[in-house]
């Protein structure tokens, strides 16, 4: 998705609030009485009561037009400068962060620079371990992941005999590879280098037993979920908080769209033409029996304010106007996914939040909930 409001230090409250309201203007108000319906109904019902809203079709409203105009989007970050001289993917630098956790730098010929990748390291390493590989939202810094400063993994993970593994950067890049490179959000091959590039270095530098699932949460739940089914024979698991899953129906195109354009991108220069082919490549709905046969985790609230909304926060306003927003929209694209697998026999666990808005202290929340399931992929104990 395209935000995520609870950021890491200070933000920039009011242009982020205003394109929460230019966003929220699209999409939550004509849909939030069927967003927050209870889970009590079936999947079916609760998606079929938004098809007027939010159809399937290929060629609805939302077209390559639908995108944040310039003065309401977030700061464009820097661009990474881009190199010619790497032919070869090596990890080229090694920091230790903590007693379990070492920051890696890792030269990648296909995204033409160094990345920084976290991991926090097994409490035993005694023997080879399995591997998480998390992803973040649209605010993906260079220097850290959100996972670390915001969403209490190290302290989580810490116990745990896993490798997690937390990419560093891709602001608007929806971890996946790009067609053209974007004059505002620039090179994005993530896709390449998290399932090509990445694994092999670390496999052998770690010592890994090789078996891997993936984590993620808002841009990153929908990047987590599209590698999942793209390469089924890498993944035995996944655990996804707060995401669209979806690409070609109105709402998963609209939270791809403000995704890309919310930090001045181009859908243009992503999968080629809205709605074409390789939009329907990355639609995770629509390719779900990929999915079987995975043990599988999915979260989202309601967006109604929750317990970590309350009157006395310094970003009130925003958490629940802007959050709110957001994670309505997400339910939407959440209890499609619900219905898809539902109605593939293809077994999944749900939880659907009655409070809460897109923010991560939710997602720190969820770990706990999720950790049975990514364990039981891994072959752990709970």
């Amino acid at each position: 998705m395209w935000s995520s409001v609870s950021g890491r230090s200070v933000r920039r409250t009011l242009q982020t609030g205003i394109l929460g309201i230019s966003v929220a203007s699209l999409v939550a108000l004509p849909m939030g009485p069927a967003a927050a319906a209870s889970d009590t109904g079936s999947a079916g019902s609760s998606s079929g009561s938004l098809g007027s809203v939010f159809g399937s079709s290929d060629g609805g409203s939302v077209t390559a037009g639908s995108t944040i105009p310039g003065p309401l989007q977030n700061e464009h970050p820097p661009l990474p400068a881009l190199r010619d001289d790497i032919t070869v993917a090596a990890i080229v630098g090694e920091e230790k962060k903590s007693d379990q956790m070492v920051r890696f730098t890792v030269a990648s010929p296909a995204m033409r620079r160094d990345i920084g990748v976290e991991v926090v390291l097994p409490k035993d390493d005694s023997v080879p371990r399995p591997s998480i590989y998390a992803l973040e939202g649209v605010d993906a810094g260079e220097d850290s992941s959100g996972w670390v400063c915001c969403g209490g993994a190290p302290q989580f993970f810490a116990d745990k005999n896993v490798n997690l593994v937390m990419i560093n950067g891709g602001v608007s890049g929806m971890y996946t590879d790009w067609d053209r490179i974007d004059p505002s959000v620039g090179l994005h091959k993530w896709e390449t280098f998290i399932t090509k590039e990445l694994p092999p270095l670390l496999d052998a530098r770690l010592k890994t037993n090789g078996v891997k699932s993936l984590m993620g949460a808002s841009m990153g739940a929908q990047g987590a979920m599209m590698l999942a089914h793209r390469y089924p024979e890498m993944y035995r698991g996944i655990a996804v908080f707060s995401g669209c899953y979806s690409t070609k129906d109105d709402a998963g195109r609209l939270s791809v769209q403000a995704t890309v354009s919310s930090r001045g991108g181009d859908p243009a220069n992503l999968w080629g033409e809205v709605g074409g082919p390789r939009w329907t490549e990355h639609d995770s709905v629509r390719n779900a029996e990929a999915l079987r046969g995975k043990d599988i985790y999915v979260s989202v609230a309601s967006g109604a304010p929750g317990r970590y909304e309350t009157p006395d926060i310094a970003n009130y306003t925003e958490r629940v106007v802007v959050g709110g927003s957001i994670e309505a929209m997400a339910n939407v694209c959440t209890r499609k996914l619900q219905s898809e697998l539902k109605d593939l026999r293809i077994p999944a666990t749900f939880d659907f939040e009655a409070t809460g808005t897109h923010a991560w202290a939710y997602w720190v929340d969820q770990l706990p909930k999720a950790w049975p399931t990514l364990a039981r992929s891994l072959g752990l104990p709970a």
